[in-house]
Parts: C-alpha cells; structure tokens; sequence
C-alpha cells in the first residue's frame, strides 16, 4: 500500500462510487474501498469518518463559496445576493456532471444516503441564510430566500442530471429561479 499520496482523497472518492455502483452501497466495507484506492484503511478514515460521507466529499467546499459568493456580490437587494450564491454553486459543479449521474442512483437507492442529502441541502440552507443576514438582509426575509433559493437549486440541479451533459446548470437554474417566482407570484 501507498504511505503517502497527494490524490488519496480523489482516489477514495472514485473507488467508492464504483464499489457501491458494483456491489452496492451496503456491501462494501471501508476495508474494501481503501484496498481499491491503493490505500489503507487508517488513510481513509483520516480523510472521512465514515463510508457515507465519501460521497458527500466536496460539500464544505461548496458551503464556503456559497458564502464566499455572497459575501463578495456588488450591492443589491435578496434576490440579487441569493442569485450570486446559487450561480456559484452551479458554476462548481457543472464540470463534475458525469461524476454526480453515477453517485445519484447510490443516494437515491439508501435511506442513510438520501437522509444525508438532505442534511446536505439543509446546511447549505443555514449558509445561504447567514451569508445573506450579514449583508444586512433581515433573519426571516433571508430565511425564506434561502430556503426557496436552496430548494430551486436542487430542482434545477436534478433536471440537470437527468439531462444530458452538455446542458448548462447555470441556465437551468435561472430558468427554475424564473419559474419559482412566477408560482410565486414575484
């Protein structure tokens, strides 16, 4: 096995969708991904805490330019701030298409992983809402912008997947914002 490597973490992260696509999610073992990685158990775990959260490898850094792209939006009024937020997001994740087709049916096929998804989208809820606070927004305006914004965000962000994948997330999610608002009545 490796000691030291610089792509451990991406390597994990691959070996997984593929164990869980092959063998299914509840059948693979940690010590199972790390041996397909090249790698030892002791290096996964330093890396993630348990085999769920592989798949959710990438969502502090999404929450950080969430906030980031909140924070660093010209002056405008909500829909402006939570429109930079979620354009960023869908900007981060356009190129990784491909890889979010294969880890769907893995989330989608296990209660823990769905239920984890949605702590997901919760947390990127509170994100949007505080960043959207500190610019002076109010708590329960921010709240319901946040809310309604993560949630277009996920619609879009499905319609997406299941499309093909050339198709521009950043498009689809001004056209879902469009929609929101015209049920909306805004």
């Amino acid at each position: 096995m490796t000691r030291w490597t610089t792509d451990a973490r991406s390597r994990l992260e691959r070996a997984a969708v593929d164990l869980y696509l092959e063998r299914g999610y509840a059948e693979t073992t940690v010590a199972a991904l790390a041996e397909r990685a090249g790698l030892t158990e002791r290096t996964y775990f330093r890396h993630f805490p348990d085999k769920r959260e592989v798949l959710f490898a990438n969502e502090e850094t999404l929450r950080a330019a969430l906030a980031a792209a909140v924070a660093e939006a010209p002056d405008g009024d909500v829909r402006s701030l939570v429109r930079a937020g979620l354009d960023e997001v869908a900007r981060r994740l356009q190129p990784r298409h491909a890889e979010l087709v294969r880890r769907g049916p893995i989330v989608a096929g296990h209660p823990d992983l769905q239920e984890r998804e949605l702590i997901k989208l919760a947390s990127w809820t509170t994100t949007l809402r505080d960043a959207v606070v500190a610019r002076g927004v109010d708590e329960a305006t921010a709240a319901l912008a946040a809310a309604v914004g993560i949630a277009v965000l996920d619609v879009a962000a499905r319609r997406w997947l299941a499309g093909t994948p050339d198709a521009d997330l950043v498009a689809g999610l001004h056209d879902a914002l469009a929609g929101a608002g015209d049920l909306l009545g805004a």
